[in-house]
């Protein structure tokens, strides 16, 4: 039986085209066993403004370069109450704001996790839930990992029984696609160009957003404006050279 396998590090709150990629999957493996990256998307991401753009940052430790995602932790927990305030102030006139409210605010009040894993994960349990995807999340350290950049992704996806693996599309410039033939696994690149607008507040619109933006202004309307819900396999992914950014 056809399996289709992503492996993705997880990111906080992160945009659509993250639960797209999580969506075409089989299996969504949150590879948090790689090494914690400074100033990307995994403890921080952007909302709207009046002002444009703006960062929600969880501030983190970061003791040593091979400190993996799993192994980083929050500095305190008086950021949760910062990004709450901040969600309130911005989105507080968007449409659908309010029927989040309670979901939104337990995960950031009502929580003390200090590991930033656990945090990114318990946001992307609610927001698949949210969206109606089925993928069965699980974790890189559920499997044994082996050395090698591309040769332990090939492992995972053997032994989570893949016959297709879902890449997103920067990883093109160091995946060596040859060792996925040779397991008889087919590579397939996500495509993040296309997206429609939705309505937005603080013009002009911006896609590269938290997907938060997209819930709190469409709300059970959000999945239209995804690639993912209700498309057909050849429209959501490629299986060749071709691929957003």
């Amino acid at each position: 039986m056809a399996k289709k396998v992503a492996i993705v590090q997880s990111n906080y709150i992160p945009w659509k085209g993250y639960f797209d990629l999580l969506n075409l999957a089989d299996e969504f493996i949150l590879y948090d066993t790689a090494q914690y990256t400074k100033n990307d998307w995994r403890n921080r991401n952007r909302i709207k403004t009046p002002n444009g753009p703006a960062w929600l940052t969880i501030p983190v430790r970061h003791k040593h370069l091979s400190q993996t995602i799993k192994e980083t932790r929050a500095t305190n927990c008086i950021w949760r109450k910062k990004h709450w305030k901040t969600l309130q102030e911005n989105y507080k006139k968007a449409p659908y704001f309010i029927n989040y409210v309670d979901i939104f605010g337990s995960l950031l009040l009502g929580s003390r996790d200090m590991c930033l894993s656990v945090i990114n994960n318990k946001f992307l349990y609610a927001i698949r839930d949210l969206l109606g995807s089925t993928t069965k999340i699980t974790q890189s350290s559920d499997y044994a990992l082996i050395s090698g950049k591309t040769e332990r992704i090939v492992s995972l996806c053997k032994q989570a029984g893949a016959s297709e693996y879902i890449s997103g599309p920067a990883a093109k410039s160091y995946l060596r696609q040859e060792l996925f033939e040779e397991a008889g696994i087919k590579v397939s690149w996500m495509d993040y160009s296309g997206y429609p607008e939705y309505r937005q507040l603080f013009p002009p619109f911006v896609h590269e957003v938290s997907i938060l933006d997209l819930l709190f202004n469409e709300g059970p309307k959000a999945s239209k404006y995804m690639k993912s819900f209700g498309k057909t396999e050849h429209s959501r992914t490629s299986s060749s050279s071709d691929g957003g950014s």
